[in-house]
């Protein structure tokens, strides 16, 4: 599989993967990042996921993948049993991301998170408006959304530091995909997502 296959955040997360890593794919979907890593980069891996059609989808790529939610599964693995532990588009439909964090940190010495940034500029307008905010990152309506917690990027890299998570990479691009060279308040602004790498503090 190609990256130019891959939707852009899985682009991202794709080219933060060390060759022949281990990978634990958290929400994997219908296992089309996994699928490529183990295709094109020779890892193994393991995806995590609970709709039915994608675990389905998952096994027809011939991913490996158990279906359980990401906090019951999360418990089950060893220390440092991954290499690298991936959290695409998830952590806001989690219940308790804190917690998925640093079982995470625990599980893998490399994670790497990609979000929506409720803070874009466009998302605030939406929410000025008296409308909850709709787009290509968020592309649901209040009543059908899988979306648990609403955070900016600021108030995520905060989560970060009381979790002891050092971000040695961070990305961030535009709704059309473009990348953003900016950081701090810029960066919450105009980003309407991102993908981070981290790493513990141990």
């Amino acid at each position: 599989m190609n990256t130019a296959s891959l939707r852009l955040d899985l682009q991202l997360v794709a080219d933060q993967i060390f060759p022949g890593s281990r990978v634990l794919d958290l929400g994997c979907g219908s296992g089309s990042l996994l699928a490529h890593l183990m295709d094109a980069k020779r890892c193994s891996g393991l995806g995590v996921e609970i709709d039915p059609e994608s675990v389905l989808g998952a096994i027809r790529r011939g991913v490996p993948v158990l279906d359980r939610r990401v906090e019951d599964a999360l418990v089950d693995f060893a220390d440092d049993s991954y290499d690298t532990v991936v959290l695409s588009r998830t952590l806001q439909t989690m219940l308790r991301p804190e917690f998925v964090l640093s079982q995470m940190a625990r599980v893998a010495e490399r994670l790497v998170v990609s979000v929506p940034n409720f803070g874009w500029y466009r998302n605030r307008l939406r929410l000025l408006s008296g409308r909850m905010p709709v787009s290509k990152e968020i592309p649901y309506q209040w009543y059908n959304s899988p979306n648990l917690r609403f955070t900016t990027l600021a108030d995520l890299e905060d989560l970060f530091d009381q979790l002891d998570l050092i971000v040695d990479r961070r990305f961030t691009y535009t709704q059309q995909g473009r990348r953003l060279r900016m950081y701090g308040q810029s960066a919450n602004l105009m980003a309407s997502a991102a993908v981070y790498v981290l790493r513990p503090a141990r």
